[in-house]
């Protein structure tokens, strides 16, 4: 009777971290969500008004600028948020220049704070559901070098999830100083077309502001179009190399014992 409840305690507490880790996962999204809707909607909406947004800023002086990098960090840890917006307001409110260093600033440090929070929480609570074993067993989540090459290219392409990218990447044998390096250079071209952007309407040069967004939009596509077929090529070499490794089967071949036991047909 005592072995039977031994050996039942192991599947309850594996039942119990599962039941835990779902849960704990369902109230991290579900307060994502709610900041979301009841802290980030209201801040799109102001940053839609970018005067306002700028009169904001200038009555408090150089805290309007620490309170607009905290809101850029609000921004990635709350992934569900648009950043381009809050890029468009840098812009119209501080200048292409400042507008820019202010935003990377922010999304640089709120990526920092993202990826540490995965790697010490979301790993383990993978975990639960995957064993390390299988995990480390997946050869393209331990290849690092073409983790990062995947990462540089689609933090370089304007409109790509990167927020929900940096909750990924902490689940990843990646380390945190090349990928904060990699990604961190790869935002700035998206940045900066998009403070221009919103440095130009906030000039008044609403047909340069058009050419700017209407760029970003044509480098989106090409940049999402050349993604897919690098991956396209990719997969096609990864299969083509397991391929090559199995070994090859001998149709002709039968073992000696058939051989034997085959009856005379004489």
């Amino acid at each position: 009777m005592q072995k039977n409840e031994v050996s039942s305690n192991p599947s309850s507490a594996s039942r119990g971290q599962k039941i835990a880790a779902i849960a704990s996962v369902a109230v991290f999204f579900l307060v994502l969500a709610l900041l979301a809707v009841f802290v980030g909607v209201p801040l799109v909406k102001t940053l839609g008004d970018p005067a306002s947004f700028r009169v904001w800023v200038d009555a408090r002086g150089a805290w309007g600028r620490v309170l607009f990098v905290g809101l850029m960090i609000l921004q990635v840890v709350v992934a569900f948020i648009p950043g381009e917006p809050f890029e468009i307001a840098a812009g119209y409110a501080f200048g292409a220049v400042w507008g820019t260093l202010l935003a990377w600033v922010g999304l640089t440090l709120g990526s920092i704070l993202v990826f540490l929070f995965v790697r010490k929480i979301g790993v383990k609570a993978v975990e639960v559901f995957f064993p390390r074993e299988k995990i480390d067993s997946m050869k393209y989540l331990n290849n690092e070098r073409a983790l990062n090459a995947t990462a540089f290219l689609l933090f370089l392409i304007p409109g790509t999830p990167k927020d929900f990218l940096t909750y990924l990447a902490g689940l990843t044998k990646i380390r945190l100083l090349p990928w904060i390096i990699l990604t961190s250079i790869a935002r700035i071209p998206s940045i900066i077309t998009s403070t221009i952007g919103g440095n130009a309407i906030g000039t008044k040069q609403y047909t340069f502001a058009i050419v700017v967004f209407a760029a970003t939009a044509v480098f989106s596509g090409a940049g999402m179009l050349i993604y897919r077929a690098v991956q396209k090529k990719r997969a096609l070499r990864e299969a083509g190399r397991a391929l090559a490794n199995q070994p090859l089967a001998e149709f002709s071949h039968v073992p000696p014992e058939q051989e034997q036991a085959k009856p005379d047909s004489k």
